[in-house]
């Protein structure tokens, strides 16, 4: 028993040090160009939208079946990633953990701009990786966002990320030790850890997206209403 959790102990530490590498070159790396997606929702989603912040002149529901549809395209392809690097067993899974970090990442910031957050300047960045953090089930302090120059923040996100996810890593992924079934256990587990990843950092963007919508239609209100107070009777 002894041996085992040490075992444990150990392989979790790897996969710790290989999330959190794959997490911060994932996202320098494979960042999802944002004028390109935007003519993606243009011509392949038919959105009528010149710029980011027109999503939020479309219908929640249209946005909410995109998202469903982003997603599913990343699982989809963590999917067909992890059945492939899945047959070398636990020989390849930092290297397939480095690839399904950035794939979960692009699917995350493609959420991210279809609900209207880009990520140009600090603050964005910074709310991107509160997103991050929510959908690998990372409880962070915006206290913690106010206090942090955003390149000290984002590390220090990177790092509670890396050590709640690679717990989960290891008791969910220990069925790749049996090289033969690996490659179907993989593509499974890769298909849902996106899905979950997924569907967290979904509702968190669009919790954000009705709360900034809302402001603009009550800012548009007050608007109508007074110059409806100053027009000529």
């Amino acid at each position: 028993m002894a041996i085992l959790q040490d075992r444990k102990s150990r392989l979790r530490s790897t996969l710790e040090t290989a999330l959190r590498r794959g997490l911060q070159q994932g996202y320098e790396t494979v960042k999802v160009d944002p004028s390109r997606f935007l003519l993606q929702l243009r011509a392949a989603y038919g959105l009528p939208i010149s710029s980011f912040q027109g999503v939020y002149t479309i219908e929640p529901a249209v946005l909410d079946n995109l998202a469903t549809r982003i997603v599913r395209s990343g699982m989809k392809v963590a999917a067909v990633e992890g059945a492939g690097l899945g047959l070398g067993g636990m020989l390849t899974l930092v290297p397939d953990l480095s690839i399904l970090a950035a794939i979960t990442l692009r699917t995350l910031q493609k959420l991210s701009l279809l609900y209207g957050f880009e990520f140009n300047t600090d603050e964005e960045i910074a709310e991107l990786w509160i997103a991050v953090a929510t959908a690998a089930g990372v409880d962070i302090s915006r206290e913690l966002l106010e206090k942090e120059l955003v390149h000290r923040f984002v590390p220090r996100v990177i790092q509670r990320i890396a050590v709640q996810a690679s717990g989960e890593v290891v008791e969910r992924w220990s069925g790749r030790l049996i090289p033969v079934a690996s490659s179907l256990i993989g593509a499974g587990l890769n298909y849902y850890f996106v899905r979950a990843w997924g569907e967290r950092a979904r509702i968190h963007f669009r919790n954000r997206h009705l709360e900034i919508r809302n402001k603009i239609n009550s800012g548009h209100a007050i608007t109508a209403s007074t110059t409806s107070l100053t027009l000529p009777v």
